[in-house]
């Protein structure tokens, strides 16, 4: 590779990762505890737990469990009623002053299924994992916040791809993975930032991209509103608005007998991002590690309980759905979430590196750097 070539890709490697390494930091660091959620959760004691009950006691009705929620939470309206794989007895609810609120603006709780008893979930609203978490996704700035970060992703992407294309020739001078202990520190530091740097590349890159698509969550869901769910719901756009809808109870069979070999995920109630004005929308999951994560939506008529549509999902939402666990490790229990941990781990090395090396090459004099540029 040419001497002009190689400057030009360091430098994109240079400035690419210098604009997003803080904010890529801020995220490493974040993400760490986020791995491990569940297991903090309980730590910190910001789990519910639910109470002691026969082993035989009945679930009570969907309807019931909508009227649970909304006394739990006077003034409110239900907005989502979700169901917890680790939690068979325990189905989460969002509330809101109105349906359409957004959901920093909701409150999450948890309803026992047998009792109808509320219990508080601190980590969904205001516990020191919500705060990091908020941190992580969008720095409490909403949704510029999330498209700056968006934006960083889309930089390191590029950072990675250029140390990349840097380093193939560079490693034709030294055995795999060599670090030259008898050089400067500097070199030392170098020769490990790029061997580190390789051996995370996999996941660094997927990590990277999954990040950048769920930070364009709200623009994706948005398209899909104004695109799939606005077409299936077109017959409705004239029809007066919805002064009763009917009961809740039958949902589930209703969306089961349309999708047989699907389970529920979570319910979407009318007038919220995930449904229209005049629909209940059941979101359906497969069975299997991958399709347990990809929705199918069922739109039942809120007045007459007749099914109106069975949602193809759209390529981008499938990439949403899809991203969010693989960019925290939620795919494979417990090996994959240390393995996520111990990565992530090794990115903030290199991004701590990245940074050491910078600074030292500022501060080195004029002619000393052109010649550290050309060899490193």
């Amino acid at each position: 590779m040419k001497a002009t070539t190689i400057r030009r890709w360091s430098q994109v490697h240079t400035w690419t990762s210098l604009i997003c390494t803080l904010f890529l930091l801020m995220l490493a660091l974040t993400g760490l505890p986020l791995i491990f959620h569940h297991e903090l959760e309980h730590l910190l004691g910001e789990a519910p737990e639910l109470r002691e009950l026969p082993a035989d006691a009945p679930h009570l009705t969907l309807q019931q469990l909508v009227e649970a929620a909304e006394r739990h939470r006077p003034g409110e309206v239900i907005q989502y009623l979700g169901y917890d794989e680790d939690e068979a007895n325990g189905v989460i609810a969002i509330t809101a002053a109105t349906a359409g609120t957004e959901p920093n603006s909701s409150h999450t709780f948890m309803l026992d299924a047998r009792s109808g008893e509320a219990l508080e979930m601190p980590a969904a609203n205001g516990g020191i994992l919500m705060v990091i978490l908020r941190l992580h996704v969008d720095m409490f700035a909403g949704l510029p916040g999330k498209l700056l970060l968006a934006f960083m992703g889309l930089l390191f992407v590029v950072a990675i791809i250029s140390g990349v294309v840097l380093y193939a020739p560079f490693m034709r001078r030294l055995k795999f993975a060599e670090v030259r202990r008898e050089k400067s520190t500097r070199t030392r530091w170098l020769d490990l930032h790029n061997l580190i740097g390789v051996v995370t590349l996999t996941w660094a890159l997927a990590v990277g991209v999954t990040g950048v698509i769920s930070a364009c969550a709200d623009l994706l869901i948005g398209a899909w509103r104004n695109q799939a769910l606005a077409e299936m719901v077109e017959p409705y756009r004239d029809a007066p608005p919805l002064t009763q809808r009917a009961s809740a109870d039958a949902l589930l069979q209703i969306a089961k007998a349309a999708t047989p070999d699907m389970q529920a995920d979570f319910i979407a109630f009318p007038g919220t991002r995930f449904s229209s004005e005049h629909h209940y929308s059941v979101f359906m999951k497969g069975s299997t590690h991958l399709t347990a994560h990809l929705w199918t939506p069922v739109l039942i008529d809120a007045r007459t309980l007749a099914v109106t549509a069975v949602a193809e999902r759209p390529w981008y939402m499938d990439a949403l759905a899809l991203s969010q666990p693989l960019h925290f490790g939620d795919y494979g229990g417990r090996p994959m979430q240390i393995l996520w941990a111990v990565l992530d781990v090794l990115t903030i090395i290199v991004l701590g590196s990245g940074l050491y090396l910078w600074w030292v090459r500022q501060r080195a004099p004029a002619p000393r750097r052109e010649r550290t540029e050309a060899t490193a």
